[in-house]
């Protein structure tokens, strides 16, 4: 089930709505966990074993963890096994076809693959659990005795499928105590219907425009830039509006998630970019495997090694293909320059670093989206004029005008200039008695036109079945 379908949006979220703040305090956990395993089993039922499983050994070893923090061996053994278990179970589902292809490619063998299906969202529930587990095991939280409190957090349909990466102790003590009240739900609710409509309107419309490139037979350079725009629009759209839907979710009961975007696109550097994209995920890499590695406190050599690393592991996180990988360390050679000699100079333009990074991240998207490895170098060349494809194309020029004002607004939407002036408008006394009336009815508005493209459309991809 997707935030972004008619039974999530018209029979799903009003019933769970109704019966979460129908029923008292104490029981609103076991309604969003148990709202959150059918939402969770829609799909394919079977893998919410795999999720319970996750959650039955984060439970139990946070508590054995934490009995025997005392014994930093015991301690240590037990936090090691859900690692292990963890790691383990990720690694089945999401890597093992991975790497059985490139040890068959190596020897020559023909080990049958395993062709396991990969549960959804498993990527995010299983950081969240090791996140979970390496706090109790620092001290930084308690472990949580209330199993349904537990399982909620880490089961939360708001965020399960595509995140944010919510830690525990950012929501713990929301887990036993929060508020609930109207104006929440409110915000909650326009936070939800404006990432819908970035996913609805902007980037099922630009994943439209991909598909089209990749059927078609006239492949110019135009259209390959057309085709890397809509990546890098497509991308941010879709992944900030999932996360501005999981803010509204949470909001709505009563929990308050961190942001996850901030308008990345504006940046002056590769680093900055990543302190504004994912910023859960970009966080939790630095907390839980940059910062144990030694960080930035070590020898030139082992700075380097820790950030090639860090930068495998995120590429590698977002798919089992060896153009994440090479996605993720072309991110970590730019870092690299930036850090050891490239800032400097940065610091000192105004529109070059800017071009800079929007070439960069566009280089990086076309490479993310790739079939392959292969793929990704063909359109890579292309875009610069390698090969033999045309300069223009008649059906890029087609596509540009079809196209070309719609990639415009969403490039400026990108920004924070829409926000900003939206401010402003709230910021003026003499407009609170239209706005009174004229948010909701936006809202709604909004809410109406997605809906109408959802009912008049099949065409609503979901990008997270590889995470």
């Amino acid at each position: 089930m997707l935030f972004s379908s008619i039974p999530f949006l018209f029979y799903f979220l009003p019933c769970v709505f109704v019966l979460y703040f129908l029923v008292p305090m104490r029981w609103k956990n076991t309604v969003l966990l148990l709202a959150s395993l059918f939402f969770y089993a829609w799909g394919e039922p079977k893998f919410v074993v795999f999720m319970l499983a996750s959650i039955v050994q984060g439970y139990v070893l946070a508590r054995l963890v934490e009995k025997y923090r005392a014994d930093r061996g015991r301690a240590k053994l037990f936090l090691t096994l859900s690692l292990v278990f963890s790691l383990g179970l990720l690694g089945y589902c999401k890597y093992a076809d991975f790497f059985l292809s490139g040890f068959n490619a190596l020897t020559g063998l023909h080990i049958p693959l395993l062709r396991v299906a990969l549960p959804i969202g498993i990527s995010f529930y299983t950081f969240q659990i090791l996140s979970y587990v390496v706090d109790v095991y620092r001290g930084d939280v308690k472990a949580q005795r209330n199993f349904i409190d537990l399982a909620a957090y880490i089961a939360m349909f708001p965020q399960l499928i595509a995140g944010p990466i919510v830690r525990y102790s950012d929501i713990a003590s929301q887990l036993e105590h929060r508020t609930h009240s109207l104006a929440d739900v409110a915000a909650g609710a326009r936070r939800f219907v404006l990432g819908l409509g970035k996913k609805v309107l902007l980037a099922n419309v630009f994943y439209e425009l991909i598909t089209t490139f990749k059927a078609s037979g006239d492949r110019s350079v135009l259209f390959y830039w057309l085709y890397a725009a809509a990546c890098v629009l497509n991308i941010y759209f879709d992944f900030s509006g999932y996360s501005d839907m999981a803010i509204g979710l949470g909001r709505i009961f009563g929990f308050r998630y961190l942001e996850n975007f901030d308008y990345p696109y504006i940046s002056a550097s590769i680093t900055e970019f990543w302190r504004r994209w994912h910023m859960s995920l970009g966080t939790w890499f630095r907390d839980y495997l940059y910062i144990p590695l030694g960080g930035s406190r070590c020898s030139r050599i082992r700075h380097i090694f820790n950030i090639l690393v860090v930068w495998m592991a995120t590429g590698f996180w977002h798919g089992a293909a060896w153009n994440f990988v090479f996605w993720g360390l072309f991110y970590a050679v730019l870092l690299m320059a930036e850090k050891f000699f490239l800032l400097p100079a940065l610091k000192k333009g105004r529109v070059l670093p800017h071009v800079y990074v929007l070439l960069a991240v566009t280089l990086g998207f076309v490479l993310f989206d790739a079939a392959s490895l292969k793929d990704a170098l063909h359109q890579l060349g292309t875009l610069f004029g390698a090969g033999t494809a045309s300069g223009l194309g008649t059906e890029a020029l087609y596509m540009l005008r079809s196209y070309g004002v719609v990639l415009a607004l969403a490039a400026l939407g990108a920004t924070p200039l829409p926000a900003m002036l939206w401010k402003k408008v709230q910021e003026a006394k003499s407009l609170a008695p239209v706005l009174t009336v004229a948010e909701p009815l936006c809202t709604f508005a909004l809410l109406a036109l997605c809906t109408a493209f959802l009912v008049d459309g099949s065409f609503n991809p979901f990008l997270y079945f590889r995470f």
